[in-house]
């Protein structure tokens, strides 16, 4: 029996690896195409992108191993029915669920690596991820000088070259406008008619060798004026150098310790934990607030305007109600009712983006168990139906479990809009999508061991017959013209 199980679980592993990492590459390739326009033209070492790639990779592992589960376990039960090694097994006496014991046992060990990696693995490379991306979409472009296009990109500079030697480097017909100094605009203008630009020995100024060029600086203090009226300074060079500091043009890392408190960096534990406390600020904002409102909607209050408690109030509302008090009871009243239903608004609004923010930590809290679960259902499909369509490959299987994980991707999608919106709790709104596939993962698993027909298309019409019947009763002399 151990020599069936290594035969099976052998059977196994080697479809689900090419499957998780085929569905893997895909989901990186999805990643890489919304980013690639951020990522291009910056320069970038070659490590960087490929740290930022792999971090960006393991946050689709949890979500790639259902599909994985799914794909492999229709391709193996299918292939081993479509050599007929399903049978002697069942000949032999063994059952379905026997037959399935050391998949089921090897995917239940899956599904413990998969909440261990969202839960351990997974919070340590989003912060690496995020941090990393930030600093990285924030670096400037690599400089790229193009003939007849402006580059603004270096810090006080604004460079325009006519042409580019592309064997030897030389720029010819360059023009440089500096505005280093605040309000300076282009009153710095420099003219030459070849240079060439190279780095410094420590890479921190980038170096313009200009020869055979004129200079125009206006002079005068102060924003450049349209109607002109400052002195021009002219001149001539046969070879100037302009050192830019290129401290801003690299990738500056930031500080992990800003990102590690978003809801994506947080373990099991931390969520609860930060979950309680946003719903206990929550509680006293809302509290705090309430005391506010009806502080500001109060009548009987000590103000000069309400009744006091010394019992002047009758004689203030009196003094109030006649015309040489100048003061109108009604427009105070609007006012009030105004500047209340301005803060109500902005309470409701307040409360919603404070809900919403727990909502963010109750979903990541709840994806962690339920794309872990998810493995679990998704076998109990996957090997059933295999079994039952004996069909190995990448063909029917591959479609099977398209059509599967279409429904359960638009049903978590679905549902965690909605739970974040406020108008579905966490539970069971973040389950809804396994807790459908479920029920339809145990039906699938008892037709394949009781062997009923499921795509037997006789057995079905026999059924509808039987239901049909009582509609139709049979005559016992048919007409002779039927």
């Amino acid at each position: 029996m151990k020599r069936l199980h290594r035969m099976i679980i052998g059977a196994y592993w080697g479809p689900l690896l090419v499957t998780f990492l085929i569905v893997l590459f895909l989901f990186s390739m999805q990643w890489l195409w919304k980013w690639v326009d951020d990522l291009m033209g910056k320069g970038l070492p070659w490590d960087v992108l490929a740290r930022l790639i792999a971090y960006a990779t393991s946050a689709f592992v949890p979500a790639v191993l259902p599909l994985a589960v799914l794909l492999s376990s229709i391709m193996t039960m299918g292939g081993l029915g479509e050599r007929s090694e399903l049978t002697p097994m069942r000949s032999a006496g063994l059952g379905l669920f026997r037959i399935l014991s050391p998949l089921f046992l090897f995917v239940l060990g899956l599904t413990a690596f998969s909440f261990y990696f969202s839960n351990n693995v997974l919070p340590v490379a989003n912060l690496k991820f995020q941090s990393l991306l930030w600093d990285v979409t924030r670096t400037k472009p690599a400089l790229n000088l193009r003939p007849g296009v402006f580059e603004g990109d270096l810090d006080g500079f604004t460079i325009r070259i006519g042409g580019k030697n592309t064997h030897t480097g030389e720029l010819r017909d360059v023009l440089i406008y500096d505005h280093r100094r605040p309000f300076q605009a282009n009153r710095t203008v420099l003219r030459a008619e070849k240079g060439t630009m190279g780095r410094s020995t420590d890479n921190r100024f980038l170096v313009l060798v200009l020869e055979n060029g004129r200079i125009y600086d206006e002079q005068g203090e102060g924003p450049v004026r349209s109607g002109g009226g400052s002195p021009m300074l002219r001149g001539r060079f046969k070879r100037e150098e302009i050192h830019v500091d290129l401290s801003g043009m690299g990738l500056k890392r930031t500080d992990e310790e800003l990102f590690k408190d978003h809801y994506k960096m947080l373990t099991l534990g931390q969520l609860a934990y930060a979950e309680d406390s946003l719903k206990t600020r929550l509680k006293a904002r809302m509290q705090e607030q309430e005391a506010r409102i009806r502080q500001g909607l109060a009548v009987m209050r000590e103000t000069g305007i309400g009744p006091a408690r010394g019992g002047h109030g009758p004689k203030v509302w009196e003094a109030l109600g006649r015309k040489e008090a100048g003061i109108s009871v009604y427009a105070i009243a609007m006012d009030k009712a105004r500047s209340s239903i301005n803060e109500l608004e902005r309470m409701a609004e307040e409360r919603s983006d404070r809900t919403a923010q727990i909502a963010k930590f109750q979903v990541e809290w709840h994806r962690k168990l339920m794309l872990a679960f998810a493995c679990v259902v998704f076998f109990f499909i996957g090997a059933p139906l295999g079994a039952i369509v004996r069909k190995g490959g990448m063909g029917l299987p591959a479609v099977i479990a398209i059509l599967f994980f279409l429904v359960f991707h638009i049903l978590s999608y679905s549902t965690e809009q909605m739970v974040k919106a406020g108008a579905l709790p966490a539970w069971p709104g973040m389950w809804v999508s396994t807790l459908v596939l479920l029920p339809i993962g145990i039906f699938i698993t008892w037709k394949a061991a009781t062997d009923s027909p499921l795509f037997d298309r006789d057995a079905y019409d026999r059924v509808w017959n039987r239901l049909r019947a009582p509609a139709h009763p049979r005559h016992a002399h048919p007409s002779a013209l039927q």
